[in-house]
């Protein structure tokens, strides 16, 4: 099944929508992330990997399941850590582990292998982006949100 959910990128000192789609399928396991990411957001696979286990979810790790993660624009650079929540949320859309509507919210935050969200860096601009878009939520880090009161 085909999941999709809404990030963003720092570009400059601007912000970029970036979309996250998932596909998640029977068959050999493998887990692969399309779209220019950084060794950052390869190594994503690793943490959002432990973090649904943590959590109490089937993790890709432990089933038989083909994983596609493409984050796009695909030309665009991707870097940093806080992609890890919007590509764990996507998987567990995409294997029907849960359902919920995403797309008026932008999901930011760097997993930590218990599946807690450690704090991320840029969310002003996050945010600024996020209201100048349409988009009527920015889900992140407890610990980011003060910045923005």
């Amino acid at each position: 099944m085909l999941s999709k959910v809404f990030s963003a990128a720092i570009v400059g000192l601007d912000a970029q929508i970036i979309e996250v789609e998932v596909d998640a399928s029977y068959g050999l396991r493998h887990f692969e992330i399309v779209g220019l990411p950084d060794k950052a957001v390869e190594e994503s696979k690793e943490r959002v990997g432990a973090a649904i286990e943590s959590s109490g979810f089937q993790s890709p790790h432990h089933q038989p399941v083909r994983v596609l993660v493409s984050l796009a624009p695909a030309d665009l650079k991707k870097e940093g850590s806080f992609y890890d929540l919007p590509i764990a949320l996507g998987f567990l859309v995409a294997s029907k582990q849960i359902k919920f509507d995403s797309y008026d919210k932008i999901f930011l935050g760097e997993l930590a292998l218990d599946g807690n969200l450690r704090p991320i860096k840029g969310v002003i601009s996050f945010a600024s982006s996020a209201k100048a878009t349409g988009f009527a939520e920015i889900i992140l880090p407890k610990e980011n949100a003060q910045k923005l009161l």
